[in-house]
């Protein structure tokens, strides 16, 4: 099913001509929950993965006293999961009714109690699988078609999880992985991707407020452009134009590849190539949310339940340190490179 973003409210560059250059094309994936196969893209589904390579570990230290909760299995956090579903399902039919039964609140509580401990390397999670021919990957090797993402199940102290990448040509991957992938025990529930498929979508964007000059952000704090344009900035809960400009028009929310990078948490910085010195470029945004109601496609019913869980803005059921987003970047000089990532 396509996925439409409503259109944005007015012409930006008719606003700050300026802007136009600026331009960059991003692609929404809509992830939904799924059961996506491996020769699909998608969300925390399965990878195409050749039965001859290792599958990833991380070898870093997990100190136990910086974890920040008991770690699950993952059969755990699917068995919340689940209850989690059949609670919001219950309400959702009488408002009355009991939050959870006693069979919920059984694994509730072993979920509260947690797993022992793990020592040693750790197991890779499968994020995310994009074939170029569903996304446009504007930066690949040479050869390549297929894009997958893996993190460690572990937030390494205060920090987020720590990614890996794998560029291949899909057509050479003829004998597949037999088993089942190791399973690790997880760090926080938000880690484990729900699977979903994927809708991608192109949408156009600008730059946020803090990467525009001085001059572009000057004319955006002024009211009277606004008004001149005949645009109404303060319609929507906006105090001020720019809090308008970086919630409505700007960056789109949600998991996207390409576009440009959104800054919420740190003014921006450079994002250099470790190994050649070539400013990186944003290859694919990991989102705890898919955004608010600005952003709904067109297509995605009014939300009935905002106060219970996995309601349509968080599909995935990913959490990055409490609502966050991890954002890759990679080097456009050469996608073979170490890409960066960035917690926002």
């Amino acid at each position: 099913m396509p996925f439409t973003t409503p259109p944005r409210p007015f012409d930006v560059t008719a606003l700050c001509p300026q802007l136009a250059p600026l331009a960059r094309t991003a692609t929404r994936l809509h992830p939904r929950p799924g059961s996506p196969t491996l020769h699909d893209s998608s969300v925390g589904g399965p990878l195409l993965w050749p039965a001859d390579e290792p599958w990833p570990h991380c070898d870093d230290p997990h100190p136990e006293e910086e974890a920040a909760d008991v770690p699950h299995s993952l059969d755990d956090i699917r068995e919340l999961r689940r209850v989690l579903a059949a609670s919001e399902a219950r309400l959702l039919r009488d408002r009355h009714a009991p939050l959870a039964l006693p069979e919920e609140r059984e694994v509730s509580d072993r979920f509260t109690k947690g797993r022992p401990w793990f020592d040693g390397p750790v197991p890779m999670l499968p994020v995310a699988q994009l074939y170029a021919r569903d996304v446009p990957l504007l930066t690949r090797p040479i050869g390549t078609d297929l894009l997958q993402v893996l993190w460690c199940p572990s937030g390494h102290g205060c920090s987020e999880p720590r990614t890996v990448l794998y560029w291949r040509d899909s057509a050479t991957v003829t004998d597949l992985l037999g088993s089942p992938p190791p399973e690790p025990v997880v760090e926080e529930e938000g880690y484990l991707p729900r699977p979903c498929v994927l809708a991608p979508e192109e949408v156009t964007e600008y730059p946020g407020i803090r990467e525009l000059d001085k001059e572009t952000r000057r004319e955006l704090a002024d009211e009277s452009r606004w008004e001149a344009a005949g645009v109404r900035w303060d319609g929507e809960g906006a105090e001020e134009p720019h809090e308008y400009w970086s919630e409505r028009l700007s960056t789109a929310p949600g998991w996207k590849t390409g576009g440009w990078t959104t800054w919420d948490l740190t003014d921006p910085y450079p994002r250099v190539c470790p190994a050649c010195g070539t400013e990186q470029i944003p290859l694919l945004t990991i989102a705890s949310s898919e955004g608010d109601e600005g952003w709904r496609p067109l297509e995605d019913p009014a939300d009935p339940a905002q106060h219970l869980p996995g309601r349509p803005s968080q599909p995935t059921l990913v959490d990055i340190r409490g609502g966050y987003t991890l954002q890759l970047h990679v080097c456009p000089a050469s996608p073979d490179h170490p890409h960066l990532q960035m917690m926002q």
